[in-house]
C-alpha cells in the first residue's frame, strides 16, 4: 500500500509507547516525520493536542489522512500495511505468543509506572512504586520468555514483542530494577539493542532529546 503523505508520529523521546512505533518504522525502513510532544510541559493535555488524541497521550500517528492512537494498535496496523520485514510470525500460535508478550508489557507493566501515575504517586514514593510493579511484571515475563525466546523474544525473528521489550528494560534500568534476576530478558534485550533499527529508535537519537541526555 502506498501513501501520498509521509506518516507523522506525535512522540516524546522517552515515551516507551512512542519508542515502540519508532522501532517498527526503523525496522521496516519507513520514512516518517516526528512531531515532538513534551510530556513534562504537559503539552499532551493541551486543548490543541487533545484534538489529535482525546486521551491526551502519545503516541498518535497521522497516516493516510487518519489519526490512530494506542501503540499496540498502531504497530498492528503498520504490520498489515507495510508487509516488508514482517514482525509477526506466520504460525498462528507464535503470533498469539507475540501478542501475549505485548499485552504483558503494554497492559500489565508499563501503565503502572508511566509518567501520569508516578506524578500522582509523588516524588517520595515513585521509585519504590515503579520498582515494585516492574519487578512484579518481569517475574512473570521471565518465565514466559524462558519458553518462547530464541535469539529474540519469540524465536529468532524480530517481532512486535521485541518493540515492547526494549523500552520496558530501559524503564527498568531508569528505576534501578535489579536485572540480574532476569537473565532471559537481559539476554534478549542485549541482542536486540545491537541491531541498527533499535539503535536508531533510541531516545538519545530523537530530535527532542535534551543535549545532556544524548
Amino acid at each position: 500500500m502506498s501513501f501520498s503523505l509521509q506518516p507523522v508520529l506525535y512522540s516524546y523521546f522517552r515515551s516507551s509507547c512512542s519508542w515502540r512505533i519508532r522501532i517498527v518504522f526503523a525496522h521496516k525502513g519507513i520514512d516518517y516525520e516526528t512531531k515532538p510532544i513534551n510530556l513534562l510541559k504537559k503539552e499532551q493535555i493541551s486543548d490543541e493536542f487533545k484534538k489529535t488524541n482525546p486521551m491526551g497521550q502519545v503516541p498518535a500517528l497521522f497516516i493516510n489522512n487518519q489519526t490512530l492512537t494506542q501503540s499496540i494498535s498502531i504497530m498492528e496496523y503498520l504490520e498489515e500495511v507495510y508487509p516488508q520485514q514482517p514482525m509477526l510470525p506466520k504460525d498462528p500460535l507464535l503470533r498469539a505468543k507475540v501478542r501475549e508478550i505485548c499485552e504483558i508489557i503494554g497492559s500489565g507493566i508499563q501503565p503502572l509506572q508511566n509518567l501520569s501515575v508516578l506524578q500522582k504517586i509523588g516524588d517520595e514514593k515513585k521509585m519504590e512504586w515503579a520498582q515494585f510493579y516492574i519487578n512484579k511484571g518481569f517475574i512473570a515475563l521471565e518465565q514466559v520468555l524462558a519458553k518462547s525466546a530464541g535469539k529474540y523474544s519469540v524465536g529468532d525473528q524480530v517481532s512486535l514483542a521485541d518493540c515492547c521489550l526494549v523500552p520496558q528494560v530501559y524503564n527498568a534500568n531508569r528505576f534501578k530494577v535489579d536485572m540480574s534476576a532476569f537473565p532471559t530478558i537481559s539476554r534478549v534485550h542485549d541482542a536486540l539493542t545491537s541491531l541498527e533499527a533499535f539503535q536508531a529508535a533510541h531516545p538519545s537519537k530523537q530530535p527532542d532529546c535534551p543535549e545532556d541526555l544524548k
